[in-house]
């Protein structure tokens, strides 16, 4: 798979991000106040930092349209809009595996941070802020289309919200001996589904979670099916203690889309 690295946690930059090589990095003219601003919260719905996301995601989802099966790395979930627009793009509509210890489903009603970080996979099927889905033209992915993966920390409110979804909810072990949806399929990873004793690095740690080889597991079952379009990573935090053996648990999970 092409690799593709996307160097920004929720829309500013990371000046160090280890990423398997050849990569093609994504650095597009982003818009600025000419201030540091924290991007990755905002007041409300259409927030400044989302101005810098809607540019970057849909960069992302023009170069995912003119490639083949990609890989992406990048440092939060709400690239994985951009992935997805990509393969719109291309007639693509396949089944997303969200892997991550957190829901991310989370909404204007629902969070209590206002982190747009916790509302992606909210956003992707058509609920809360669109600002950024619309900016990349993608359109609300189906709940059934939607596969949760050991979403074990949810917030109030964002639990009641994935109980009432249609999405499918599931263990890492589920992954593993379940016979994989059919049709096209997008892998996502949070690295942070994996427990934190084998993945450190991590900016929001949920303990009690599989190991990484479990996760590899998980990953190898979809990656054999001959029908992952698209596999992505939201990455540790290069900045934390540990983020050298973050890179390497990361790259081992995703191995079958690197080797």
């Amino acid at each position: 798979m092409k690799v593709i690295s996307v160097p920004y946690f929720v829309g500013r930059f990371m000046e160090t991000f280890d990423v398997p090589q050849p990569a093609e990095v994504l650095i597009p003219d982003l818009p600025h106040n000419g201030c540091d601003y924290d991007t990755s919260r905002a007041s409300g719905p259409g927030g400044v930092g989302q101005l810098r996301m809607a540019v970057l995601y849909a960069e992302l989802a023009a170069r995912v349209a003119d490639s083949g099966p990609t890989i992406v790395y990048a440092g939060d979930c709400l690239s994985v809009i951009g992935t997805l627009a990509g393969l719109q793009r291309k007639g693509i509509e396949p089944t997303l595996y969200w892997f991550d210890a957190h829901g991310d489903f989370n909404t204007w009603e629902t969070t209590g941070s206002n982190f747009l970080g916790g509302m992606p996979l909210a956003m992707i099927t058509g609920r809360g802020e669109q600002t950024i889905i619309s900016a990349t033209g993608m359109r609300p992915l189906p709940d059934e289309n939607v596969i949760l993966v050991d979403a074990r920390d949810l917030d109030p409110g964002e639990d009641d919200a994935v109980a009432a979804s249609g999405l499918t909810v599931m263990t890492v072990d589920d992954v593993v001996v379940n016979e994989p949806h059919p049709g096209p399929i997008y892998v996502h990873v949070d690295v942070d589904v994996a427990d934190p004793t084998d993945l450190p690095a991590i900016n929001y740690p949920a303990p009690d979670g599989p190991s990484a080889d479990t996760v590899r597991s998980a990953i190898d079952r979809l990656a054999a099916t001959g029908r992952v379009v698209a596999a992505s990573v939201s990455s540790w935090n290069p900045a934390l203690p540990g983020a050298d053996r973050a890179a390497a648990a990361t790259r081992s999970i995703m191995g079958a889309f690197l080797d």
